[in-house]
This record gives C-alpha cells, sequence and structure tokens, in this order.
C-alpha cells in the first residue's frame, strides 16, 4: 500500500517504511508526525484519489532528525555595472520514517 501525501507545499509517494526528507516541521526529534493531507491511497486492488484529499486517511511517521542541506551557492550581478553579490544558502529540512498508512 502507497500513499501520495502533501507537505511543505510538496506531493510525496510514501510506503511503510520509507525514509523520506521534507519540508522542515515544528517537531522534535523521535516524536510521532500525523500527515493529514493525503491526495492519493494505492492498493493492489486499486487507487483512491481525494478531491481535493482522501476523507479519513492519515500518514504517521517518526522524525528521525532535523538538520540543513549541503550549501548551495548564489551569485547575482548585473552586467555592464559593476554589480555583483555572492550568498550561500542552506535549506532546512526534517527527515521521517513512515510508520503507518491509515485509509
Amino acid at each position: 500500500m502507497y500513499a501520495v501525501i502533501e507537505t511543505g507545499g510538496k506531493q510525496v509517494r510514501v510506503q511503510e517504511g520509507d525514509i523520506v526528507f521534507i519540508e522542515k516541521l515544528n517537531a522534535e526529534a523521535d516524536s510521532a508526525v500525523t500527515f493529514d493531507k493525503v491526495v492519493a491511497l494505492g492498493a493492489d486492488s486499486g487507487i483512491k484519489v481525494g478531491a481535493p484529499y482522501v476523507d479519513g486517511a492519515t500518514v504517521t511517521a517518526k522524525v528521525l532528525k532535523n538538520g540543513k542541506a549541503k550549501k548551495i551557492t548564489v551569485f547575482t550581478y548585473k552586467p555592464k555595472k559593476g554589480k555583483q553579490r555572492k550568498m550561500g544558502h542552506r535549506q532546512p529540512y526534517t527527515q521521517v520514517q513512515i510508520e503507518a498508512i491509515n485509509g
């Protein structure tokens, strides 16, 4: 069984036991998180699609850790003006492990 959940403005396809990186949540490590915005549920018998979400469907997950991704370099400039700026950015994330899909 799999589910498509919506979190952080993105949709993620998950199964039980999957470890996924999602946008940062306000949750401590080793705590439980419930996602109630389930867009679709899939099983051997077929797929169930919500409009926009499946009623009564939830996905529970365990937060493994919070962290930051590798640094990326952002360089902007204006040609022929002598203006340039170099910045770095590290995107925060939350790593979760999917424990149960309740349909």
